[in-house]
């Protein structure tokens, strides 16, 4: 920890840097949800429609580690994506102890219209940011996030092909 950072010193609730990591998360999140509901899905459901698209994951346990879902969550997360035609489970040819996770027709058709919602979000939620801003703050994420041993990134360096994190 940097010596400029005192564990010991007593946070307050509104102030603290745990407060705004977790208040811009919801914020993100309830947005997001406002921008997907009209394709049925929420802002929880667009990662594993997205990993399924770009090919990141392709069974239940990859999703669970790319997402840091507990398999229970992630279980029954997919139950709903399934219930709602966006996913269907079906037993690996070569494996058949394996499930593997496929887009129905309706889950293709969201993902496609997904990466401009997204960037529709975060253009109206970066508002003001400049470029530099926007570089500086994925910067300091990554760090942010490298610095936990057991992270796996989904987006990290040369996977990452925007600035945005969002595969050119």
């Amino acid at each position: 920890m940097s010596d400029d950072i005192n564990p010991k010193r007593e946070l307050s609730m509104g102030s603290g840097l745990g407060y705004f990591l977790a208040t811009a998360r919801n914020v993100l999140a309830a947005r997001m949800d406002r921008a997907v509901e009209p394709l049925g899905l929420t802002s929880s459901q667009i990662g594993v429609v997205l990993l399924l698209w770009y090919g990141h994951a392709r069974t239940p346990f990859e999703m669970s580690r790319a997402l840091s879902y507990d398999t229970g969550s992630m279980t029954r997360m997919l139950d709903r994506l399934e219930k709602k035609g966006f996913v269907r489970r079906q037993r690996s040819d070569v494996d058949r102890r394996v499930v593997e996770l496929a887009l129905t027709a309706q889950g293709e058709e969201a993902a496609r219209q997904l990466p401009a919602l997204i960037d529709a979000v975060l253009s109206e939620q970066l508002r003001g940011f400049s470029a530099d801003d926007v570089a500086t703050l994925v910067r300091l994420l990554q760090r942010f996030i490298a610095n936990d041993p057991q992270a796996e990134p989904i987006c990290a360096g040369d996977r990452c092909g925007g600035v945005d994190g969002n595969p050119q």
